[in-house]
């Protein structure tokens, strides 16, 4: 009969390889639709301009600014998540131990995360399989710009947000275990994460000494 240890140290492999994919897979969808800023600064710069100098406003302004901003704040959702960057009471989280966290993020997640997620899921691929069956269009478009695209997204980004939440469950799990949060991929991070990064491996480097 295998051990548990054995078991454990069998199954530890395949669970790392499967954050690290989820985290590349968010942090690469996050990368690509964070070029929507850049899209919209410059349709929204265009059309300021040619209002104000030619005095000839675009009709698709409105509807490219929301578009654009939609797709940007749904398929952003899931990286955030992988950065641990949603909002929380951080004043007070930051005080209990790793274990505490954990425990009450799994309690969370559990209990509200994923209904809303799955939910989120089951209207999206409604909302986008009528709006594909009708091509819908923006009534309140001067350009009746097609919209079915933009609904495409909702179920996509449901998804993304689920695969980054089973993620997240490992990592409480793990963290209930180890009494340690496992490293994340790091690339862009605010200050103050690096500033609390900074000092937990110097106190690490402090216990090893």
């Amino acid at each position: 009969m295998m051990s548990r240890t054995a078991k454990f140290l069998q199954v530890e492999p395949v669970m790392h390889a499967f954050l690290y994919f989820i985290d590349r897979l968010t942090m690469w969808t996050g990368k690509a639709f964070s070029w929507c800023v850049v899209i919209l600064t410059l349709g929204v710069s265009y059309d300021i301009f040619v209002r104000k100098v030619f005095g000839a406003p675009t009709a698709w302004s409105y509807d490219f600014s929301y578009v654009m901003y939609g797709a940007l704040f749904m398929m952003a959702g899931a990286y955030t998540l992988s950065r641990d960057g949603h909002v929380r009471c951080d004043v007070i989280y930051r005080l209990f131990s790793p274990r505490a966290q954990a425990s009450l993020d799994l309690t969370l997640f559990i209990i509200f995360f994923f209904p809303g997620v799955l939910a989120l899921i089951y209207t999206g691929v409604h909302f986008a399989r009528l709006s594909w069956r009708f091509m819908e269009v923006s009534s309140f478009s001067p350009a009746n710009i097609p919209i079915y695209p933009s609904k495409t997204l909702i179920p996509i980004a449901g998804t993304l947000l689920f695969l980054q939440g089973i993620s997240e469950v490992v990592r409480c799990i793990r963290c209930i275990r180890s009494g340690q949060w496992p490293e994340r991929i790091r690339d862009v991070e605010e200050t103050e994460s690096v500033i609390l990064h900074e000092r937990e491996d110097m106190a690490r480097l402090g216990e090893k000494e």
